[in-house]
C-alpha cells in the first residue's frame, strides 16, 4: 500500500488555508448577495434574516460538539466537519426552496463548529504560542480570498445559471476535499484514558476559568458590533446608491482585499507588539471606521472607502484574537476554540435580529452607533482577559489571588 505523504508546518498551513476558503465562500457569499437569494426564494428581508439568524444559532451546536477534537482527535473531527458541510449544500440541489435553503445554510454552518476549532488546535498543537499568530493569521487570510476570488466567481455563475448554481459546486469540492483531509494527515486520535478524560473535563476547565468566560463575552461583544453592519450593507448599497448585482460583486472583492489587508496584518505584527495590544488596537480602529462609514458614504467610492476601512480593522482585531483564545485554557485548546466560535455565531445571530431595527429611513448611522458601543464594552473585557492571562503566565504578584 502506498505510504502518504507527510506535510510540512508550511503545507498544513497552505492545505488548511485552501479548506478554509471553501467554507469562507459558501458561508459569506449570502450577505453581499442577499437581494438575489430574497428574490430568487420569493423572500423580504425581515424573512432572510430569520434564515440567516436560525444558521447563526445553529452555532450553538458547538457547545455540544466542543469536545470532539480533543476526545477523539482533530483529523477526525476534521473530516466529519467537511463530509457534513458537502452534506449541507447538496440539500439545495434536491430542495431549491426556502427550507432547503435554510438547511443548507444550517448544517454548514454545523460543519464550521467542528471543523475550524480542530483545525485551529491541530496547528497549536504543533507550532509555539510566539509563532503562532503567525500561522493562524496566515489561515485567515482565507476569509478575504473568499470575497476576493470566491464571490466574483459566484456571482457570475448565479448570472448565468441562476440564484442556487453556486451550492452543487460547494458540495462537489466538499466530497474532494474530504479525500484530500483522509489522504494527506495522519490519525491523531488520543488513547483511550486521554479520551475519556477530554469529554468529562473540557468543558469544566473552560466554564471554571473566570478568564475564558471574560474572554467568551469579548468575543460575543464584537461580533454582535460587526454583524449589525455586516448584514445590512449589500441592502445600504441597493437602496442609497443603486448598486446592482455586478457592482455589488466589486463591493464585495474591495472588502474582501481590505480584509486581507487585515488577515496579513495580524500575521506580520500580532506575534511582534503582543495578541492583547494588537486587539485593542483593531477594536478602536473599527470604532472609527464605523463612526465614519455613514459620514463618508455620500457617492459609491465613499461607501466603498468606508467598508474598506471596516473591515480592514475588523478583520485585523479579530485574527489577532485566535492566538490569545487558544492559550487561555491550553489543556482543552479544541474546546476553548469551538466554544468562541460559537459565541462568535451567537453573537451573529444576535445582530442578524438587531440590525432590520437599527436601520431606519434608508440610514446606517444606528447600525454604526451600535457597533461603537459594543466596540468600547468588548475594550473592557479585553481589559480584564489581559490581566488576569498575564498573571497565568508569569506567576502573581506578592498579595495577588489566582484564579480559581
Amino acid at each position: 500500500m502506498r505510504a502518504r505523504p507527510r506535510l510540512s508546518l508550511n503545507g498544513l498551513v497552505i492545505l488548511f488555508t485552501g479548506l478554509r476558503l471553501l467554507f469562507n465562500t459558501g458561508y459569506r457569499m449570502v450577505y453581499p448577495l442577499l437581494p438575489v437569494f430574497g428574490r430568487g426564494l420569493g423572500l423580504d428581508l425581515t424573512a432572510l434574516s430569520y434564515a440567516l439568524t436560525v444558521r447563526s444559532a445553529t452555532s450553538l451546536t458547538g457547545l455540544f460538539l466542543a469536545p470532539l477534537a480533543d476526545r477523539y482527535g482533530r483529523r477526525l473531527s476534521m473530516l466529519v466537519g467537511m463530509a457534513l458541510f458537502s452534506l449541507g449544500s447538496s440539500l439545495v440541489i434536491f430542495f431549491p426552496t426556502l427550507t432547503g435553503f435554510m438547511l443548507a445554510l444550517s448544517l454548514s454552518n454545523i460543519a464550521m463548529q467542528i471543523f475550524i476549532p480542530a483545525m485551529q488546535a491541530y496547528l497549536a498543537d504543533r507550532v509555539p504560542y510566539e509563532r503562532l499568530g503567525r500561522a493562524l493569521g496566515i489561515t485567515e487570510v482565507s476569509w478575504a480570498l473568499a470575497f476576493i476570488l470566491g464571490l466574483p466567481f459566484v456571482t457570475w455563475l448565479i448570472s448565468r445559471t441562476g440564484w442556487s448554481a453556486p451550492f452543487p459546486l460547494l458540495a462537489g469540492l466538499g466530497v474532494l476535499s474530504v479525500g484530500l483531509l483522509w489522504w494527506l494527515l495522519p490519525s491523531d486520535r488520543p488513547g483511550r484514558d486521554a479520551a475519556q478524560a477530554a469529554l468529562w473535563s473540557a468543558f469544566g476547565m473552560v466554564l471554571r476559568s473566570r478568564t475564558a468566560l471574560l474572554a467568551l463575552g469579548l468575543g460575543l461583544a464584537l461580533t454582535v458590533a460587526n454583524e449589525v453592519v455586516n448584514f445590512i450593507f449589500g441592502v445600504w448599497l441597493e437602496d442609497g446608491l443603486g448598486l446592482q448585482i455586478g457592482a455589488l460583486a466589486a463591493a464585495s472583492a474591495v472588502i474582501g482585499v481590505s480584509e486581507l489587508g487585515g488577515s496579513s496584518g495580524s500575521a506580520l505584527l500580532t506575534d511582534r507588539i503582543g495578541k492583547e495590544r494588537s486587539v485593542g488596537l483593531g477594536l478602536l480602529a473599527n470604532c472609527l471606521a464605523a463612526l465614519l462609514l455613514p459620514v463618508i458614504s455620500v457617492n459609491t467610492a465613499g461607501a466603498l472607502a468606508g467598508l474598506f476601512l471596516f473591515y480592514l480593522s475588523f478583520e485585523f482585531l479579530l485574527v489577532s484574537l485566535l492566538p490569545l483564545l487558544s492559550e487561555i485554557v491550553p489543556e482543552a485548546r479544541a474546546t476553548m476554540l469551538a466554544l468562541s466560535i460559537a459565541c462568535f455565531s451567537a453573537g451573529r445571530a444576535l445582530g442578524d435580529l438587531l440590525s432590520p431595527l437599527l436601520y431606519v429611513n434608508e440610514s446606517i448611522w444606528g447600525n454604526a452607533a451600535m457597533t461603537v458601543g459594543l466596540n468600547l464594552l468588548a475594550l473592557a473585557l479585553l481589559r480584564q482577559v489581559s490581566l488576569r492571562l498575564a498573571v497565568r503566565l508569569t506567576g502573581p504578584a506578592a498579595g495577588e489571588v489566582t484564579e480559581a
